[in-house]
């Protein structure tokens, strides 16, 4: 199913209002339960979601750096739900992730989250159950700022959330397609309309000469998005949450679900003009626009200084190596497999347990750890992709760095929690193992992940 064009022109949404912040050891209650929103025309029929306090993207949360972050999660669902807190190098404890480092929390139930963010940057928040894919395609996650010591110099901090949903024509939530076993063997759930977030298309104003800072982050189940930002004077800043050498940015911008960049732009535009976001993936689509008013800027500012560096720890000289083979999806059906301790035929893992993916022979969660690492070592993982079909990988408690790509040169400057592999490549990511516990690797295109496309290491 194809983004059309009536669902991209009707999505927008960027965040003009100061990001509140939560006072250190103060603890904020969220909500998840059922809620309404209109996600297709402006003033048109509003659709039942799942959300976080009434609304998708959830509150957005911010935080200094080294501060105390304390939510206190109320379930109000009918199903069990847990929140992950994507990208943050976080205590095991609070990862959030059902059954692995805590239990789901039941229907009218809590969980009380309580940790400090090391690293500053551009995060989010969802659940992280056997339901992820459902409990996100219905709108359950929001938006996690961690606040630099020392913020860049702009003159407005603007956020940029995407996700695309699918509706309906009459603008509700297709709930008929959730669980789709078409979408768990091909590219996954792939939404018709886009929001930015969560709202129709609007037009954000802007003054000529400021610069502006713009968090973009790809929220969606699967789908793999690619905007083209206006103007002539832009630097892409930091990925994932991680600063990197600025950068000036030529073509478009890649968000695989989950991935997050920052960018600093200066608004360039003529007073009294009006300039596009657009989704490129296919035709151009407006998604968004500046519409700049005020004087003329006279005179053009420096490029900007690199974001302060977060507290990562150097990859070591000589990492331990291991593979992860990835194997099964359509157009190359799984012969056979591992699942829960039992070899299966492709066939019988497929109609008896919907399990269409595999890692090194294992489809879904392995009894043992793919990897177990002592801490502090530094270990390399030569990802294959033996499929007909893109996975992004996402590492919890950790970022890596790409050191070896068989499509290109790796993206060695960047620390990223979350890997985009095409089809038929080979990539190879470091990282240095020093949050102990148990945590997860797994595609975030989430139907991947539940149809077998997960696994799980110890540090320690």
């Amino acid at each position: 199913m194809q983004i059309s064009r009536r669902g991209l022109l009707a999505s927008a949404g960027l965040a003009l209002l100061p990001m509140p912040s939560l006072a250190a050891g103060a603890a904020q209650a969220i909500t998840a339960s059922s809620g309404r929103q209109v996600l297709l025309d402006e003033g048109g029929p509003s659709a039942e979601i799942w959300c976080y306090d009434g609304s998708a993207p959830g509150p957005l949360l911010s935080v200094a750096q080294g501060e105390e972050l304390a939510v206190r999660l109320e379930n109000a669902l009918e199903q069990p739900t847990t929140i992950h807190w994507h990208g943050i190098r976080i205590d095991n404890a609070m990862d959030g992730v059902a059954h692995m480092t805590q239990p789901a929390v039941k229907p009218g139930e809590g969980f009380d989250y309580r940790f400090t963010p090391p690293d500053a940057g551009t995060y989010w928040y969802h659940p992280h159950t056997g339901q992820s894919w459902e409990q996100l395609a219905r709108g359950l996650y929001g938006l996690l700022i961690v606040e630099e010591r020392e913020p860049p110099d702009v003159d407005r901090d603007l956020l940029f959330q995407a996700d695309d949903w699918r509706l309906t024509e009459e603008g509700l939530l297709d709930l008929a397609s959730l669980g789709n076993r078409h979408d768990f063997f091909h590219a996954g759930r792939l939404g018709n309309v886009l929001t930015i977030n969560g709202k129709p298309y609007e037009r954000y104003p802007l003054r000529s000469g400021e610069r502006i800072r713009l968090r973009l982050v790809s929220t969606a189940n699967a789908r793999v998005l690619h905007f083209r930002l206006p103007g002539e004077r832009a630097w892409l800043m930091a990925l994932d949450g991680q600063p990197i050498p600025p950068e000036p940015l030529i073509g478009d911008i890649t968000l695989a679900p989950g991935q997050r960049a920052d960018v600093i732009l200066d608004v360039t535009q003529e007073p009294g003009s009006e300039t596009a976001i657009q989704e490129v993936t296919n035709q151009p689509l407006d998604c968004a626009s500046f519409l700049t008013s005020g004087e003329a800027a006279l005179a053009l500012r420096p490029p900007p200084a690199p974001l302060p560096d977060n507290p990562l720890a150097p990859l070591g000289a000589e990492p331990r190596q291991i593979d992860l083979i990835m194997e099964g999806g359509a157009r190359r059906f799984l012969e056979e497999a591992s699942y829960k301790g039992a070899l299966l035929s492709g066939r019988d893992l497929a109609l008896e347990h919907g399990q269409f993916w595999a890692f090194n022979g294992i489809a879904g969660m392995a009894a043992e750890p793919f990897l177990r690492a002592a801490l502090g070592e530094t270990w390399a993982i030569r990802m294959v992709n033996k499929t007909a079909w893109p996975h992004v990988m996402h590492l919890h408690g950790h970022h890596m760095r790409e050191i070896a790509r068989s499509d290109g040169p790796p993206q060695s400057q960047a620390w990223r929690d979350s890997v985009l592999m095409q089809p038929d490549t080979e990539v190879t990511v470091a990282f240095v193992a020093d949050n102990p516990g148990k945590w997860m690797l797994h595609c975030h295109m989430l139907e991947h992940q539940a149809a077998g496309m997960q696994t799980w290491f110890e540090v320690g």
